[in-house]
């Protein structure tokens, strides 16, 4: 029954026993109660409780967690991790605690075992299924790009894990050769030789070659190929050359300038037929078996692989065509992650699944290669952005918030008061929706009258500080109204993120999360606890270092990009913990020492089958002294520095020998911690 219907009902109810009693009819011969269905739709009703899942719509976790993450009915948000029965649900904060018991303090980079395993396997048998589905006569074979994660511990989990998949890598450079050349064991996995390729970088390759591991010299220029052939020839060692090269086919996203004509990578077409006709001329054009391409890093848009396989065929069947052994396609990387969970083909986002970029991938092989009657190579890919990303996330607790609240407003302004400040309280009293601009543009006229008379001296520091938090009460009051608002002027629209809150997070932008700097990379961020709560501050995140890039200040969550992140308001009963999720692709390797922050913690754990969890790896961050010889300091030299500087401060009377002690005990204290804010 609906609201007025039932109001209807209790007012004719009303009324006949209202006539009825006028008319001698006795109150207990009527039933005057209610109907229930009456009654409770009358009844006041409940306000809607905040829970979990609201915190779930809200920030998104659903879209771009791709079932890894989520929030628990605790308020908690969890890492998923996939078994054969189901999934293993753990809360990131448990784990926050476990590390604080073990010393381990924010900030710190969490790395899941399970996830990266997953990972592996997700791409694998995608890639399988779609060969099996379409009848591909050949198999993949998956290579990681060393120089998207080179951390240690991630490389030899995935050679190890994804030896069952005969997973290799990628090398760009000698070291990474040498990384590749130490952790793979299994003999049927790849190494894939990219970048500029000196003497003893392809010398390293040959012995590879010569020890049963299947290494490929893909050719970036011509000039590689000369220095190839001369130590083949000279070490008697065959090679197996690939050769990249330019592609036509754009991309979109930020990454398109890897794809092309004026791509700085790859080979142009005269330039492949020239590595053609020098093989050939060596009597080796049996060791051209591969042919490799790369159209960019993330690619948001299903359309520009296609496009880019199609063409990448039509070169490999002309290099079929001029006698190449050839037998292997390498399509490079691109898969995308969902980093904003809108599912779109905007750069930071993608509109397809894992499993329609495989199919695409082998189903245009199979239809290009089959209408030439060339038949289906090995097919590689050099996934790293995908495989790596969901299995690490950086955590760090906010130290202290600054908002822009007003302060305690005067009651009245006194008749004598500064003209400016009784406008100010006038436009304050008359905010209507009606009048916001109107209002906005008198509000920010006056206050910044008072500022240019404060500055010539002709208005207080008192009356300055009342008209600014006069200015900031209209501001918000204008704010909060902006929601029923048809329609907002842009600068009206920018609004709530110059009110915002700063909230100030204990990490460092361009040690963790250089991409935000670099390339206005958006990641994942949300609280990691108390989820059940309504977050009821909008903020922006800035780091402590002493640079204003040093902030997060594009967020997305609820389908868009938004200038500010719903945040609760900090309270008395411990820290308050946020996750930037998605980061373990690049941030580690590319991060700096701006202001002379390290490398922060970083633990690995294995989620185990009953929900417990191992701690696999701890390492702890960079101290003081770490750092300070990076840049060429000697820690040791500054310690007996400083204790000359306190041994004259003794003799000089200006403190004791007691208090020299304390202070060499402070300055190695500090000299050998952590270079975070510790509580």
């Amino acid at each position: 029954m609906n609201y007025w219907r039932a109001i209807h009902f209790a007012f004719n109810a009303f009324f006949a026993h209202t006539s009825r009693l006028f008319i001698g009819i006795e109150q207990d011969q009527l039933p005057m109660t209610l109907p229930a269905e009456t009654m409770d739709t009358l009844a006041p009703q409940d306000e809607q409780i905040w829970d979990f899942n609201d915190s779930a719509n809200l920030y998104g976790v659903r879209d771009w967690g791709a079932d890894y993450f989520d929030i628990n009915s605790a308020g908690e948000a969890i890492i998923r991790v996939p078994n054969g029965s189901g999934t293993i649900e753990v809360p990131i904060i448990e784990v926050v605690e476990a590390m604080r018991l073990r010393g381990l303090e924010m900030p710190a980079v969490l790395r899941v075992e399970n996830l990266l395993d997953h990972r592996i396997s997700a791409i694998n048998e995608a890639f399988a299924n779609a060969i099996a589905s379409a009848g591909y006569n050949n198999e993949y074979r998956g290579v990681f790009p060393i120089k998207v994660n080179q951390q240690c511990h991630v490389v030899e989990e995935i050679a190890d894990y994804g030896a069952r998949y005969h997973h290799g890598l990628e090398a760009g450079s000698k070291a990474e050769l040498i990384i590749a050349l130490t952790q793979l064991k299994d003999r049927h996995s790849l190494i894939i030789c990219n970048g500029y390729k000196d003497q003893e970088f392809i010398e390293l390759g040959l012995y590879a070659r010569k020890m049963g591991i299947n290494c490929f010299f893909v050719l970036e220029t011509l000039g590689e190929l000369d220095i190839i052939i001369e130590r083949s020839e000279a070490l008697g060692i065959e090679p197996a050359i690939g050769a990249r090269i330019r592609l036509s086919s754009m991309v979109e996203g930020h990454w398109n300038e890897d794809s092309g004509d004026r791509s700085i990578f790859g080979l142009s077409t005269d330039s492949l037929l020239c590595v053609v006709d020098k093989l050939r001329a060596h009597n080796m054009l049996h060791c051209m078996q591969m042919l490799h391409c790369h159209l960019g890093s993330q690619i948001p848009n299903i359309r520009n692989i296609r496009s880019g396989v199609l063409e990448a065929c039509r070169y490999y069947t002309g290099l079929v065509a001029e006698g190449a052994a050839m037998g292997y396609i390498d399509l490079g990387g691109g898969l995308a992650v969902d980093y904003e969970g809108r599912r779109t083909n905007e750069t930071h986002s993608m509109n397809y699944g894992l499993n329609e970029y495989c199919a695409n991938i082998i189903e245009t092989l199979q239809e290009s290669l089959d209408s030439e009657d060339v038949p289906h190579p090995v097919v590689i890919t050099e996934s790293g952005r995908a495989l790596v990303a969901y299995s690490s996330m950086l955590l760090f607790n906010i130290l202290d918030v600054r908002d822009h609240k007003p302060g305690k407003l005067p009651e009245t302004i006194p008749d004598e008061g500064h003209d400016l400040i009784h406008n100010l309280r006038a436009v304050l009293d008359a905010v209507e929706l009606k009048n916001l601009q109107e209002c906005y543009n008198d509000a920010l006229y006056y206050r910044d009258e008072v500022r240019e008379q404060f500055h010539r001296g002709q208005a207080s520091l008192r009356e300055r500080a009342t008209a600014e938090n006069l200015g900031l009460a209209i501001f918000e009051k204008i704010s909060a109204l902006l929601p029923a608002a048809k329609r907002v002027s842009a600068e009206l629209d920018d609004l709530p993120a110059l009110l915002a809150d700063i909230y100030y997070g204990n990490f460092s932008l361009f040690q963790s999360l250089p991409d935000i700097w670099a390339i206005d990379q958006i990641f994942p961020v949300m609280p990691i606890h108390r989820l059940n709560e309504e977050p009821t501050r909008q903020a922006v995140l800035a780091d402590i270092t002493c640079d204003c890039d040093g902030k997060i200040d594009h967020f997305c969550y609820e389908g868009d990009i938004h200038r500010t992140l719903p945040l609760h308001p900090l309270n008395d009963e411990g820290e308050y913990y946020l996750g930037v999720f998605l980061v373990g692709a690049y941030q580690e390797t590319l991060g700096d020492l701006h202001n002379l922050f390290g490398d922060t913690n970083v633990v690995s754990v294995h989620v185990n089958e009953d929900g417990s969890f191992d701690f696999r790896r701890e390492f702890h961050g960079d101290s003081i002294a770490d750092v300070l010889s990076y840049v060429e300091y000697e820690p040791k030299n500054m310690l007996e520095q400083f204790r000359r500087n306190a041994e004259q401060a003794v003799r000089d009377g200006r403190i004791s020998v007691a208090m020299r002690q304390e202070m060499l005990q402070a300055f190695r204290a500090s000299l050998y911690g952590y270079t975070f804010f510790e509580r």
